[in-house]
């Protein structure tokens, strides 16, 4: 009899976003930081997505290692961006909305 299991991973892949808020008035720019670390040598996806209260995060926009990439409809590439620099992928909302107020999220893609 065969039996399958799960193998451990060797891999440390992760992201790394700093906690707290950040206070802003309407029309500021603000920059929130994420790094990235991963084993992996060739191209990384790192994506944003942002959270409203009571509801599901909702995809942002993806860069990869390169500074190739999409934002979703909604987000407007000239308020919305982010380049990537070294192990990071600050992004950037400029011209601030009150609906704007939220939770962002980053995560890595291999």
């Amino acid at each position: 009899m065969l039996s399958a299991g799960l193998l451990p991973s060797c891999r440390e892949d992760k992201v790394i976003q700093p906690g707290g808020e950040v206070i802003a008035a309407e029309g500021d720019s603000v920059t929130l930081n994420c790094t990235f670390q991963t084993s992996y040598t060739v191209t990384s996806y790192l994506f944003w997505y942002k959270q409203e209260v009571n509801s599901y995060p909702k995809y942002m926009l993806k860069r990869d290692t390169y500074e190739k990439g999409e934002n979703a409809p909604e987000f407007k590439i000239d308020r919305f961006g982010a380049k990537p620099k070294d192990k990071s992928v600050p992004l950037k909302i400029q011209n601030l909305h009150v609906s704007d107020s939220a939770v962002y999220y980053c995560a890595l893609h291999e």
